[in-house]
């Protein structure tokens, strides 16, 4: 049965190339277009501002630029970003699109497992990461590390679109339904409400020692966005054990990397989208909303257990997680069309088949 609302797939994410809705500065790279959704890339140039902000709907984000903007920074050969600063760079990617078809964008799994802090703005908007159907014009990115300094250069990924034609979000029944049938999380109870199937924390612990997490630790020397497996773990990252007691004190305003536990399963024929958990249950958020493409944790694409990467931040005030606390949810879209590529089959997918795991930009073991 064709749809007539849900996500753009991969050969549809091209066709947007082909017919001038979407455009960029240079040739898309080889790897760019995933199943549902489509990187994006740092322009030549970086502006150092004073604070981030939102256009509004009376102001493009040139304008805003005039006159927030303390420095400009030359990308072309790498520059450092630094920890507690907002800069803005103008995308590679600029859109004209239909009047039916909007967009929303993410952070990278990688550039959440930094701790790096990423945003799009578009012109004259009044939310972030949301485009609205029908925008013509320029993409910005706001980047702020927040934990370890970066290494940036033109053609960096940090962030993805995705494109979408109507409402796609399934209800609680059909949730309910999918999992039933599919399996979206390993749980015997499922937790679904608000349109979104709850995800657990595992502090039990992987391997002899009980690995838990890690803690982000401070200053530390600089990650090359672009380079895997160049960096040491124990230079960056302070592990984290089960002691004995299956639960972690979250200290205000650290950094941590955990994993659910439950594995995730997103078929072929839907996107998934991780949420910052309500924060009225806690004093704690998954910090970095994450897209999951179709064929995440799918058996067929080599993903049997896949367990979903969280990263979590504690404010104002300690807070004591313990071993299968809810921590996240997971909201799901149709696609309008099947995937030519799933993720994990062939697309050097980083993180299929995943526990516990840090970013790609270390080395493992």
């Amino acid at each position: 049965m064709k749809r007539n609302a849900g996500i753009l797939a991969d050969r549809a994410i091209g066709d947007l190339f082909g017919s001038g809705r979407l455009l960029s500065e240079a040739m898309l790279d080889s790897d760019q277009i995933q199943p549902a959704s489509l990187d994006l890339r740092l322009g030549s140039k970086a502006l150092r501002v004073r604070a981030s902000f939102m256009p509004g709907p009376n102001s493009t984000v040139a304008e805003k630029l005039q006159r927030l903007t303390l420095h400009e920074i030359d990308l072309e050969h790498g520059a450092v970003l630094e920890t507690g600063c907002v800069y803005i760079v103008p995308l590679m990617e600029s859109l004209d699109l239909p009047a039916d078809l909007s967009a929303s964008t993410n952070p990278k799994s990688s550039t959440g497992r930094l701790d790096i802090f990423t945003r799009v703005m578009v012109d004259y908007a009044q939310e972030f990461d949301k485009i609205p159907a029908g925008y013509k014009g320029q993409l910005y990115l706001e980047i702020s590390p927040r934990t370890f300094p970066i290494i940036v250069r033109r053609g960096s990924r940090l962030s993805q679109i995705r494109f979408r034609i109507g409402h796609a979000l399934l209800n609680d029944g059909e949730l309910l339904d999918l999992h039933r049938a599919e399996t979206l999380v390993a749980s015997e109870t499922p937790n679904v409400s608000n349109n979104g199937i709850a995800l657990s924390i595992d502090l039990k612990g992987t391997g002899p020692e009980g690995l838990v997490g890690y803690r982000g630790k401070h200053h530390t020397a600089v990650i090359d966005v672009d380079r895997k497996a160049a960096h040491d773990v124990l230079d960056f990252w302070e592990p984290l054990y089960n002691r004995g007691r299956e639960e972690l004190i979250l200290d205000p305003d650290e950094f941590y990397i955990l994993v659910s536990r439950e594995a995730v399963h997103v078929p072929p024929l839907y996107a998934a989208e991780m949420t910052p958990y309500d924060p009225l249950v806690g004093e704690f958020r998954v910090h970095y909303a994450g897209f999951f493409d179709p064929g995440f944790g799918h058996a067929e694409a080599g993903g049997t257990g896949s367990r979903a990467v969280l990263e979590v931040r504690s404010h104002e005030v300690p807070y004591i997680l313990e071993h299968g606390q809810i921590i996240g949810r997971l909201v799901y879209e149709h696609m309008l069309q099947h995937p030519e590529g799933l993720y994990g089959t062939g697309l050097g997918s980083n993180y299929q088949a995943q526990g516990l795991k840090l970013s790609k930009h270390f080395r493992a073991g």
